[in-house]
Parts: C-alpha cells; structure tokens; sequence
C-alpha cells in the first residue's frame, strides 16, 4: 500500500471532505490566518449555506458571510477565474449602484463585492461580502484566482495524479476524514498532489 499525504503539487484529482460551517452572523467574518501562506489561494462559495471559504492549498484561513443572488436572479454555479478587479467600481446594469472591491467573475455582471449583507440571498446575482473582508481579499488575489460557486459545498479541491487514480494498490492519506471523486477535469489552479512518478517505477519491479 503505497501512503501519500496531501500537499500542493501535479494532475487527476480529489476533493477533501466538507469543513463544517461556522455559524456567522450577517456580515460576519473570520481570518483564521494571517499567513504569507505557501498553497495557491482560492475559495469556495456556498448558495445554501450563504458562507464563503478562503483556502491556501487545503488549509482554510478566511470566511465570511455572503449575501448571494435572490429570485429570478439566482447566482450561478461553477467555477470562475477572476477576470477584473476594480476597488471603487459602479454596476453597469442597476442605477449605477456602488459595487466596491470588485472582482468580477463574469463578463453578464456576476462579480464578488462589498455589499448589504442581510443573512439571506438579496443581489441581483453578484456575491455580496462584509466590507472589511471584501477589501482584505482584495488585496490578497489576483487575476485568474478561483472561485468555486456550489449549491451547498464548501471544502476544498484536491487534484492527484492520473498514477494514484490509476493505481488500485495506492492509498491517500490526509488529515480531513475522506476523499470524494472530483467530476471531470480539475480546474487549473486548485491546488495539486505533488507525485514523483519514479515512486512507481520502483514499485512495478519489486
């Protein structure tokens, strides 16, 4: 049984099992973390749970309350790479509204700000943040960070390599209590299992 632990690193994938959710008040927040950090940042939303996690690598260091799209302007799912980032920006679309730190996920409108945070999905769509944490995050991403959008989800992602996943004989071991298929392509900067394909190598021959 070949034992790996996760960290940062090569392709395939894996996602690490949900943290469960602090309760956070409307507007509420926590950074867990002051860092630097060494995994690439990232962070997960969850519609249900109107909560997003700030991750380095698998290790979460923020989170806050978010205010997601309400009816008829639901906010989407998947996963987006930030394409904009603006701190004192106006939307487009509603009354030239304020939209402050502004990292926009999409060219139609949907974008992460600083918002009304009421405890309940109230936007046009975007994803409202507690002012003081929209503009530490501002400051710590960059263009192309990911933002995973899921219906309930808020671990993070783990990508392995195609040599574990094909390995019947190799095991995972990290410190979160399973791992879960990840469906289809992993997306290109969550962080990665680093595998030194020589591992394998030696195994066959033995």
């Amino acid at each position: 049984m070949l034992l790996l632990c996760a960290v940062p690193g090569a392709a395939g994938s894996a996602s690490v099992s949900a943290v469960a959710p602090d309760m956070l008040k409307p507007g509420g927040y926590k950074w867990l973390s002051t860092g630097p950090w060494d995994g690439p940042l990232y962070m997960v939303v969850s519609i249900r749970h109107q909560q997003v996690h700030v991750y380095s690598g698998d290790m979460l260091v923020g989170m806050a309350a978010v205010s997601t799209g309400m009816t008829g302007h639901r906010t989407p799912t998947g996963d987006y790479p930030i394409l904009q980032k603006r701190q004192w920006h106006r939307s487009n679309l509603y009354s030239n509204a304020p939209m402050p730190f502004m990292q926009r996920l999409t060219w139609d409108g949907i974008a992460l700000h600083a918002g009304h945070n009421p405890g309940y999905p109230a936007s046009h769509g975007c994803i409202r943040l507690p002012y003081a944490f929209a503009q530490k995050l501002f400051a710590l991403t960059r263009m192309g960070t990911l933002v995973t959008v899921s219906p309930d989800r808020l671990s993070p992602m783990l990508a392995l390599d195609p040599l574990v996943v094909s390995d019947a004989s190799s095991a995972v071991v990290g410190f979160t209590p399973r791992f879960e298929p990840f469906p289809g392509p992993p997306p290109r900067d969550i962080p990665r299992l680093e595998i030194d394909p020589a591992i394998f190598g030696t195994w066959g021959r033995r």
